[in-house]
């Protein structure tokens, strides 16, 4: 028995020198080569340890849902193909320059003649690739690449649209329209700062302007007339600016400013009265609130056997008079000489033999000459001007003229503002993007050191706006006759006094 007893205990030795070999031997430390009360043995105990039990507390899973495999699919697959796309477009491009560079930036290269071999050659270019693509992938390409060849890159697609009235372009990557008179954002792109630049330069090159950081920043104008400011850096901090005020192809008439609710029936008929009996007008407003559009429609009152004399600092206006003379100021060149300013040419026209002036917008000494230019003989004249106010208005002449620096009296000022001046057309953009007239203001005579107005038309507030935010109001009849009707009588142009009456509440 004693001997059993002996050899039992010499294999449980054996046995527990095995263990002790095949563990690490920190692993052993403190620990018994017992089994314990749960009949575990210390390798058993050492690898529960080393894997601690699930806490019992914790929420259940909840799985995550993810998309099917076949949108996935689809996701990255489209993904691939926009990205081959964009690949293919650079591309086509690079190769489409190295054949055309020379006739993109020929200056005497007809638009429609480059257009044409633009597109040949762009044909012919994507035939040869080797990566087929889809019609309507070539069609992309190719409006995309022409637009940045021929147009103005990302931006083109919005110059054709009808109902964009103004571009903003906030730096590469942020483009903003104003469309039906909203501000609205846009999923268009530049590339990257250059491209950007690039547009930029194409359009003030082709009317002889520069931009660069000796001279950041530019007015200029597109083909059609519509008016570009551009803001590059260092001023422009976060990239380059570019605001694109668009005209429409078809110039606006008076019945559109009719049908608009800008005008009434009978301020219009008023109006084409005070245009054709030569009366001295100024339109007034805000920024944006369509003076220009105004002057247009004004325009088209004057007689067709009238010389006419434009005078402004990009050329915007669209008369459309067969007898027209179209002047355009001109910046300095990189020297800071040839600098040819509004004051400049409204003098020169003077000896043009004009029977109407017509500038665009004073914003400087050039309403000095403007004022002498309406007191000597050249009456019909009109120009626009940003103001607040009919009384603004006049307040500000006084102070552009006192920038001619002529040391000239203040009541000297006044006295030829209302001796030249006989009518204020003010127009403003309310909440809901409309541009309204609000106020067709006679402009009398001096009383005391007061410049006295009456106005004639006037917008009534009254009605509010509708739950769309859009204004119920309308421009109404004071009920007062304007003195100057014995100017338009001498002129043989007469005005219905019902244009006069009151209307009806």
């Amino acid at each position: 028995m004693s001997n059993l007893s002996e050899r039992l205990a010499a294999s449980r030795a054996a046995r527990a020198d095995r263990a002790r070999a095949d563990e690490p031997a920190d692993a052993l430390v403190g620990a018994s080569t017992a089994v314990d009360a749960t009949g575990a043995t210390p390798a058993q105990l050492l690898t529960q340890a080393a894997v601690p039990p699930p806490p019992t507390d914790l929420p259940p899973v909840v799985e995550t849902p993810t998309a099917p495999a076949g949108v996935e699919v689809s996701r990255r697959r489209g993904m691939a193909q926009a990205d081959r796309v964009e690949e293919l477009k650079r591309t086509v491009h690079a190769q489409l320059l190295t054949q055309l560079g020379p006739q993109l930036y020929a200056a005497d290269m007809d638009h429609d003649e480059l257009a044409r071999n633009v597109r040949v050659v762009l044909a012919d270019v994507i035939s040869t690739q080797d990566r087929p693509l889809s019609a309507a992938e070539r069609q992309r390409v190719t409006q995309e690449i022409s637009d940045d060849v021929l147009g103005y890159g990302p931006i083109e697609e919005f110059l054709r649209d009808p109902d964009v009235s103004e571009v903003m372009v906030n730096g590469p990557h942020s483009v903003w329209l104003e469309k039906n008179g909203r501000l609205v954002v846009t999923d268009a792109r530049f590339d990257d700062e250059d491209h950007l630049r690039r547009t930029i330069d194409k359009i003030v090159t082709r009317i002889g302007r520069r931009v660069d950081e000796s001279s950041p920043l530019v007015d200029a104008r597109l083909a059609d007339g519509s008016r570009v400011n551009a803001v590059i850096p260092p001023l422009a901090i976060d990239g380059s600016a570019l605001t694109i005020r668009k005209f429409s192809e078809d110039p606006l008439r008076v019945a559109d400013l009719v049908r608009f609710g800008s005008l009434t029936p009978r301020t219009a008929e008023f109006l084409d009265a005070c245009v054709r009996g030569r009366l001295n007008i100024i339109v007034s407003g805000s920024t944006g609130a369509g003076k220009t559009t105004t002057l247009n429609v004004l325009s088209d009152f004057i007689p067709r056997d009238e010389r006419i004399v434009t005078i402004e600092d990009a050329a915007e206006l669209q008369l459309q008079q067969d007898h027209v003379v179209r002047l355009e100021s001109r910046p300095a060149n990189i020297e800071g000489k040839g600098a040819i300013h509004i004051r400049d040419l409204v003098r020169n026209s003077l000896r043009m033999r004009p029977d109407r002036i017509i500038v665009g917008e004073v914003r400087d000494a050039s309403a000095l000459d403007m004022l002498q230019a309406m007191n000597t003989g050249h009456d019909g004249s009109i120009c626009t001007l940003h103001s607040n106010g009919p009384r603004d208005t006049l307040s500000r002449m006084e102070t552009m003229v006192l920038m001619a620096g002529m040391d000239l009296p203040v009541r000297a000022i006044r006295e030829q503002i209302a001796s030249a001046v006989d009518l204020v057309v003010h127009q403003s953009r309310f909440k809901d993007g409309s541009r309204r007239i609000t106020h067709i203001t006679e402009v009398e005579r001096m009383e005391g050191d007061v410049i006295t107005l009456q106005d004639v038309f006037v917008y009534d507030h009254k009605a509010g706006f509708d739950a769309q935010g859009n204004t119920r109001g309308r421009l109404r009849s004071t009920g007062l006759r304007p003195k100057f009707l014995e100017k338009l009588a001498y002129a043989n142009v007469t005005v219905d006094p019902s244009v006069f009456a009151l209307d009806e509440p």
